[in-house]
């Protein structure tokens, strides 16, 4: 695991920082090749420059969030917004993260792609990578 991801993961509760590092491990296995790094202060991992997955600890929970998970299709996965084709889930236990689901979203957020690199120069307008 990246030494800074480990960092971020070590800084949390003992339930948190086993929730992050079981995501962690499982993202960096099936996303082989991605680059991750700390990224506005959370764990971020991209493909190509364009920002694939991460999560963050937030107020419900350790929050795991799919920059195109809004096209996945997946009832676990929440959209909120519209602006954004975000998805996210929330965890509060590592119990609750089911790894076969984690792995197919992982596929398919490889698979299905918004280019949120080119955002700012494309002044706030997605346009669908894949």
């Amino acid at each position: 695991m990246h030494a800074e991801i480990q960092k971020y993961n070590n800084s949390q509760t003992t339930e948190d920082k086993a929730i992050c590092d079981l995501l962690a491990n499982i993202i960096c296995a099936e996303l082989r090749g991605a680059e991750c790094k700390i990224w506005h202060a959370h764990p971020v991992w991209f493909l190509e420059g364009n920002p694939i997955v991460g999560y963050s600890k937030q107020k419900k929970g350790i929050r795991l969030m799919f920059w195109s998970g809004a096209d996945f299709e997946e009832e676990a996965l929440s959209i909120v917004g519209g602006k954004f084709k975000d998805a996210s889930i929330f965890f509060n236990d590592v119990s609750e993260i089911q790894e076969q689901n984690l792995i197919r979203w992982l596929h398919k957020s490889a698979q299905i792609q918004w280019d949120y690199k080119n955002l700012i120069k494309r002044k706030g307008k997605l346009e669908k990578l894949k």
